[in-house]
């Protein structure tokens, strides 16, 4: 442990390049062994998913074979019930007419050779005592035989059914021996186990000698509507690899097989001589969970000769009996390879990447590290007070976001140089100013009053007395001065109180909207209604408003329009927005506009402390003002605000 962590220290101790390169190659190491690990679980899990798949795709297909052979067996019945010739004979042949007979006879040999219906099938026209009239039998072979016309099949419960409810039925039956030996199928459908069991270790005594099939019934009446028959259709799986083949060829499922109970009787599986495994039994795991508890089998099993993937569903008659089972599955060896196959082609994967890793360790430590580079000779500059050093910035990453964080650091620190510059400026001002107008203010006072007495008492027709009333209006027009001086230099104090600035606006409108300047001025004001009530000195707010609407009157000699907007930009702050379409202020005079006695106006037109005085009421409400403008199209000031100033008493004092 300790060895570790002085390593660790030893390494971090090194190069920035050096730690990286041999970070590269441990992460490599690492990221391609996991790599190859998390690649390999993925992949078994994919298919083990892909086995999931691939065996309810199989079994949906095998139910939809299935399901469609049923429909078949009960179309056939229903076409021979629904044939003119049947339904002519129908009373002859059951009456006993041997021309009726065989005319229903010539009527099943057709539809035994449809090819509608392939594989072991027969077709029986019974009466409503379940005896056999007449009907043909087709083996998987193509011979026809003709069956006995002394069976009754009354004894088979679908049959049974079928003419007590007088309505078509179809389904999977057990057909035994007895009745097998009446049509020439016994032989034919005979199983012989693979091993020797007795009647005691099977599912049903019956399996080996009995047929299971599929079993169509449509019934026969009369012009009343009376039931005199039913036509019996039947395809069995006993040796008859009909469907297990067609599933294998053209569904792609590779193994399939029908059971009767627990033996297969149809199936694609070959046995060791290269032979249909018919007569062999299913696994005990497997039979006591879908025969004995009626439930679908998914997983591992042996079947035969070798080890398979996949899924058994039970199989029932029309009494909801368990009579056999219906299975497909997929050889595991085939997953077997596939998973060996994807691990070791992860291996290999996993080695290159850690030799890739290995070799571009190297540029992308000198590239990650060269802008570092970059960086820390800029702070030496800065250190030695170069305030116009700068980092390039290329990209989007972590590096390039800290380059520009630095650019943006040196845009501030230049910015707030200037503005505490500014600020000193301005304070030095103030003084100079209150210094100024208290020492000018009584001596104004004295040259006006008596300015004021002389203009008084002189005639009418005295000359002097225009002198006299220019003296006054130049005095006023210096006391104005000394005025605004004076406001200057006390911009100390906030008295902070709730403020409705859209009110606060209104008021300072309806003020100046009186004043012959503004008679060419149109006001237009755009107020978001969601704008809070904001803490700030409303004197004070409305000595701004009133100086940058006076400001874009003057911009505006030949009359124009003064747009107001207001909206809030976050939970913390508002602004407002003050534009006019006037003359525009010149791009070099911008940076100069707060500075005390600067003025863009015609001599005798303005002082110059206007825009200084708004300055100085904005940053005692700890707001910001910006200015923007181009000649010939007009002036926007934009004003923001907090909503909260940080003292929230009555009387706040910000130096």
């Amino acid at each position: 442990m300790k060895l570790g962590k002085r390593f660790l220290s030893w390494m971090l101790g090194r190069r920035l390049q050096n730690v990286l390169i041999a970070s590269f190659a441990l992460i490599a190491v690492l990221a391609g062994g996991l790599n190859t690990l998390v690649i390999s679980r993925e992949i078994n899990g994919y298919l083990v998913n892909a086995q999931a798949e691939r065996m309810t795709r199989d079994m949906d297909l095998a139910n939809g074979l299935y399901q469609q052979k049923l429909n078949d067996v009960l179309s056939i019945s229903q076409f021979v019930a629904l044939d003119t010739q049947t339904i002519d004979q129908m009373s002859a042949a059951f009456n006993g007419d041997w021309q009726g007979v065989r005319a229903i006879g010539q009527v099943t040999n057709r539809m035994i050779t449809a090819p509608i219906l392939d594989g072991t099938r027969m077709i029986l026209v019974l009466d409503t005592q379940g005896n056999v009239l007449t009907g043909n039998v087709r083996p998987e072979s193509g011979q026809i035989v003709l069956p006995n016309a002394a069976g009754n099949w009354n004894q088979i419960p679908l049959v049974a059914a079928a003419i007590a409810s007088g309505q078509p039925l179809s389904g999977t039956e057990v057909i035994s021996a007895d009745y097998l030996a009446q049509v020439g199928l016994d032989k034919l459908a005979m199983i012989h186990p693979a091993t020797a069991p007795t009647t005691q270790n099977l599912y049903d005594p019956r399996e080996g000698t009995a047929a299971l099939a599929l079993v169509g019934l449509y019934p026969l009446k009369d012009a009343s509507g009376g039931l005199v028959g039913e036509v019996l259709t039947a395809y069995l799986f006993n040796n008859d690899f009909t469907l297990v083949d067609y599933a294998k060829n053209f569904a792609k499922i590779e193994t399939m097989t029908i059971f009767l109970g627990d033996m297969r009787v149809s199936t694609s599986i070959l046995d060791q001589s290269n032979s249909r495994a018919v007569g062999t039994l299913v696994s005990r795991d497997v039979f006591q969970e879908v025969i004995g508890q009626g439930q679908d089998y998914v997983g591992r099993s042996f079947a035969v000769n070798d080890w398979y993937i996949g899924t058994y569903e039970p199989l029932r008659d029309l009494g909801g009996n368990i009579v056999g089972m219906l299975y497909v599955g997929v050889r595991e060896s085939i997953f077997a390879t596939l998973i060996h196959t994807f691990n070791a082609q992860a291996i290999t994967i996993g080695i290159i990447c850690i030799f890739i890793a290995g070799v571009i360790a190297i540029p992308i430590s000198r590239w990650i590290t060269h802008p570092i580079d970059r960086l820390v000779e800029a702070n030496r500059r800065l250190a030695k007070g170069d305030m116009d050093v700068r980092v390039e910035s290329d990209g989007n990453g972590e590096i390039a976001l800290l380059s520009r964080s630095f650019n943006d650091m040196m845009e501030t620190l230049q910015n707030t140089e200037k503005e505490l510059l500014h600020q000193a400026k301005l304070a030095s001002m103030g003084q100079l100013a209150a210094g100024v107008a208290h020492e000018l203010n009584n001596p104004l006072g004295t040259i006006l009053l008596f300015a004021d007495i002389l203009q008084k008492e002189a005639a009418e027709d005295d000359p002097r007395k225009n002198d006299l009333k220019m003296i006054i209006d130049e005095g006023y027009r210096c006391k104005n001065i000394v005025a605004n001086l004076l406001n200057f230099a006390r911009q100390q104090e906030v008295l902070a109180q709730e403020t409705d600035i859209h009110a606060l606006l209104e008021d300072v409108i309806r003020k100046v909207s009186s004043r012959p300047k503004y008679e060419k001025v149109k006001i237009e004001s755009s107020y978001s209604p969601d704008l809070p009530v904001i803490q700030a000195d409303p004197s004070q707010l409305q000595q701004v408003f009133f100086n940058l609407f006076n400001n874009s009157v003057d911009a505006m000699p030949d009359g124009g329009k003064i747009s107001i907007l207001s909206r809030p930009l976050d939970e913390r702050s508002v602004e407002i927005r003050v534009s006019d379409n006037g003359s525009g202020i010149p791009a070099e005079a911008l940076d100069k506009l707060y500075t005390p006695f600067f003025t863009t106006k015609p001599a005798g037109k303005g002082t110059g402390l206007g825009l200084s005085i708004v300055y100085g009421i904005i940053k005692l409400h700890r707001g910001q003002i910006n200015i923007q403008s181009n000649i010939g199209t007009g002036t926007t000031v934009i004003i923001t605000l907090p909503v909260r100033l940080p003292d929230t008493h009555a009387t706040q004092t910000i130096s």
